[in-house]
């Protein structure tokens, strides 16, 4: 399984490029997955809701199961958050696991960059940025810089840079 990250500050577009990326990969045979960072405390359960209130008694894990999905929730309950490594050794092998957020972690990514967010270059520092995605002009990144609007290109790229040929079967490393 190819790992790849897409990184970047707040509200620089990197869930809207995740999206459409996706489908492109997709469309062209690659079984995708991804895997999303939050910074803050986040809910995937509703109040009320049976899964809601078995983790709010305590449980540790609770795992809902249904004909069309199934979803895992684990607290931490006080623990460590867990390494990027342990989380992907929990995901079910794919083609490529495209990682939002973890942008501090040693993983190969693409920066979404807008210069209009305020925030530095990522690229500047981290040689683990291989690309930069940009709504503007980037002259100093010296990492290859990819109209962010064009997502046949960053597809391009993410796929060349894998090592993934169109149509890999699926589970395929």
């Amino acid at each position: 399984m190819k790992i790849f990250g897409i990184a970047g500050w707040s509200g620089s577009g990197k869930t809207s490029l995740v999206v459409r990326l996706v489908p492109e990969l997709v469309g062209r045979g690659l079984s995708v997955s991804t895997m999303k960072h939050a910074h803050h405390a986040f809910d995937v359960d509703t109040p009320g809701k049976d899964s809601y209130e078995h983790r709010r008694a305590g449980a540790t894990e609770v795992l809902v199961g249904s004909a069309n999905r199934w979803a895992l929730m684990h607290e931490l309950r006080g623990a460590p958050e867990p390494r990027m490594e342990d989380l992907v050794a929990r995901m079910t092998p794919v083609d490529l696991l495209l990682i939002e957020g973890f942008k501090h972690h040693a993983h190969d990514k693409l920066e979404v960059f807008r210069r209009d967010v305020g925030k530095p270059l990522l690229c500047v520092a981290d040689p683990r940025v291989v690309a930069v995605a940009s709504d503007g002009a980037v002259p100093e990144a010296r990492v290859p810089v990819i109209d962010l609007d064009d997502t046949r290109a960053v597809a391009d790229f993410v796929v060349a840079h894998c090592g993934l040929a169109r149509g890999r079967a699926r589970g395929a490393a």
